[in-house]
């Protein structure tokens, strides 16, 4: 729904009901490793219309999201209605059982839907019979409008069909959300990835950095994939960080995987290259290089949503995607070697932030986002 079809919608009212976060401990220890020690939140509702309480209802949020006057603080565009339909979402999806994963696909679903506003039937200006938060249809089969003006209803419903979906949790997130939407729209919903993920970890206190369901709660290890869609290119240990005082000119770290370890996706993205960057033709990099040797060698490099991107070099062979292919999280897109401006086989990976306008220490990175490198393979 466009931001001009949006403006001056006129709401449903609907009573102010207290959400409260509520400390779980099932989890908190493993998600010390993913940020900063953050213990894990879940959301409950309580009964009552005071709102008074808000400070505990959202001050335990890992930004607090509550001032001292009790007012709810704003998420990028997002105010305190729609952060709490945000959290009415997130509540469903934990006494549902959802992977962390499903919290975030289902906020960013409803804020490419509704930008989280909980939106009646816009009459002339509405194509078809859709309202709430996901824009759900009547005459889909998703419920009556009423039913469907419930936000918890509708993130219900929404999380019901998710679960249906086979293999979701290592899809991207814009293609898990529109096997259950069917949009006109399909790509549509990628861009929201960082901001829901970030809205998700605000809420409970970092559920958007650990893998695993809404009962354990652990950082994503080999195979796995964070709630935020992060997920290890290799598991090695790392072996030179970035930009050290040694190599102040290294925009990456070093993992030490041995020669032929499969290379993985950390994010799913669409690929933007796949070539060697010593010579076109690739035949110096079809050989192992040297500190002598200039450059990555065979390598390949990812854009993400939210215009990340990550870079991974020295493989040993020809990457095995393609310009312009989409790939998974976890996909394999080539193996570790030690082509190029190498002393010995690894995997050098860098992560470009265009917040920062600069690539980022890429330990840091992925640890923000519940897949820290690191660790014996």
């Amino acid at each position: 729904m466009s931001d001009a079809l949006l403006a001056g919608i006129d709401r449903p009212r609907r009573p102010r009901r207290r959400i409260a976060l509520v400390v779980a401990l099932v989890g908190a220890l493993a998600l010390l490793c993913c940020g900063g020690g953050v213990s894990s939140y879940f959301l409950t509702e309580l009964a009552g219309e005071d709102d008074n309480l808000l400070n505990n209802a959202f001050g335990c949020g890992e930004n607090g999201l509550v001032d001292t006057n009790g007012k709810i603080s704003s998420i990028g565009p997002y105010g305190e209605e729609q952060i709490r339909n945000a959290a009415a979402i997130i509540k469903v999806g934990a006494e549902m059982r959802v992977p962390f994963r499903g919290w975030v696909i289902a906020v960013a679903t409803a804020m490419q839907e509704s930008a989280l506003s909980n939106l009646g039937h816009l009459g002339a200006r509405n194509d078809h019979d859709s309202v709430g938060l996901f824009q759900q249809r009547p005459s889909q089969g998703w419920g009556t409008a009423r039913q469907i003006q419930d936000p918890e209803y509708a993130a219900r419903k929404f999380y019901q069909k998710l679960l249906t979906v086979k293999g979701w949790e290592r899809m991207a997130l814009t293609d898990a959300a529109q096997k259950v939407q069917i949009s006109a729209f399909p790509d549509a919903y990628a861009k929201h990835e960082p901001l829901a993920t970030q809205i998700v970890n605000a809420l409970t206190g970092g559920a958007g950095r650990a893998a695993g369901n809404s009962t354990t709660a652990r950082c994503a290890g080999a195979g796995e994939i964070a709630a935020s869609g992060w997920t290890l290119p290799v598991r090695a240990l790392v072996v030179s960080g970035f930009r050290t005082a040694e190599r102040p000119d290294h925009d990456g770290v070093d993992l030490g995987a041995s020669r032929y370890t499969p290379i993985r996706a950390a994010a799913a993205g669409q690929v933007i290259t796949a070539a060697c960057d010593v010579d076109r033709s690739g035949r110096l990099c079809n050989r192992d290089g040297s500190p002598s040797t200039p450059g990555c060698g065979w390598y390949v490099k990812i854009r993400h949503a939210g215009d990340f991107v990550t870079m991974y070099c020295h493989m040993v062979t020809r990457p095995k995607v393609r310009v312009g292919q989409m790939v998974a999280a976890g996909e394999e897109i080539g193996v570790v070697g030690t082509s190029g401006h190498s002393s010995g086989p690894h995997l050098h990976f860098e992560v470009y932030d265009p917040r920062e306008g600069d690539e980022v220490d890429p330990a840091k990175f992925m640890r923000e986002n519940g897949a820290p490198l690191g660790g014996k393979p």
